[in-house]
């Protein structure tokens, strides 16, 4: 394969090249959006996970709603969400986040949470009801669940999974040789099961997976290699972006026509739609992620 440049590491401590400069969110319908969050008192991961694309997807009226709360179990060194010991969960989340996706006339939904390892059930519960509530209230919208690891508790995932959204979302991150930094509480290959499990059960499988944190090429191809092995129809594809100064540095700036190239090398390699870009994150675009 033929390499293309990246921007190197003492590069990327200069400043951002300008394929990630985004515009700062504004307008009537950013507006309208960030008040009924506000006013519904909702976590979304576009606010928690300093999400660049925030300002175009609130403009057109759409978000990613986090259920269970703001703070996560996990201590992954790329998360821009809070580390901690939640606190007890709002059992009338469900009813608020189907009445805000009602009131936003949302075509398609998106819904995550954080990881809630101290439950018993990882929150399935509150999954299941979230969307069945949703379902309630707006039958004619679509939903993607972007789903945590539920640490093998297979039982929970089903649960999660059987409300009747469409796409059910889990990220593996990033290549099997960088999980032990990047997510040193998950497994790579348990990921890997939970997919498999997942479209097992009959639906539309999708991941993600982040670049620029020192993976190598040929990973990238074995990772796309190994979600098509276990049944995953849709991968995105983004750059890295440091939260903080506390999370995992950036190794490489990934230059636009390297993505354009793992697009079309992981639709050869048989996924069914790759989402591939500099700026894009496990939601965006995700209306088109339905039927593909």
């Amino acid at each position: 394969m033929i390499e293309l440049p990246v921007i190197s590491k003492e590069q990327t401590k200069a400043k951002k090249p300008d394929w990630l400069r985004v515009k700062l969110p504004i307008g009537k319908e950013y507006a309208k959006v960030r008040k009924l969050v506000d006013e519904h008192k909702l976590h979304t991961i576009c606010e928690s996970g300093n999400c660049p694309n925030m300002g175009e997807c609130w403009g057109a009226g759409t978000a990613t709603f986090m259920i269970l709360g703001n703070v996560c179990t996990r201590s992954c060194s790329f998360c821009a969400v809070a580390t901690g010991r939640p606190p007890e969960y709002d059992q009338d989340e469900p009813r608020r986040v189907a009445e805000a996706i009602q009131l936003m006339e949302v075509k398609h939904a998106v819904i995550t949470s954080v990881n809630r390892d101290e439950l018993k059930d990882r929150g399935a519960d509150v999954w299941y009801r979230t969307v069945i509530e949703t379902k309630r209230l707006s039958p004619g919208t679509t939903i993607e669940t972007l789903i945590p690891d539920v640490k093998g508790n297979w039982e929970a995932l089903y649960k999660m999974i059987s409300a009747g959204q469409e796409v059910v979302s889990h990220n593996v991150e990033t290549v099997e040789r960088l999980y032990r930094r990047v997510r040193p509480q998950a497994k790579y290959k348990r990921s890997l099961e939970q997919i498999k499990l997942t479209k097992e059960y009959g639906k539309r499988t999708k991941t993600g997976i982040m670049l620029g944190l020192g993976e190598k090429e040929d990973e990238i191809y074995k990772a796309m290699d190994d979600l098509v092995a276990h049944g995953c129809d849709i991968l995105t594809l983004g750059q890295y972006l440091q939260p903080t100064k506390r999370h995992i540095e950036v190794a490489e700036f990934v230059r636009p026509e390297q993505f354009d190239r793992y697009r079309e090398e992981g639709l050869k390699r048989g996924l069914k739609y790759v989402e591939s870009g500099p700026l894009v994150r496990s939601s965006y675009h995700a209306e088109r992620h339905v039927n593909v």
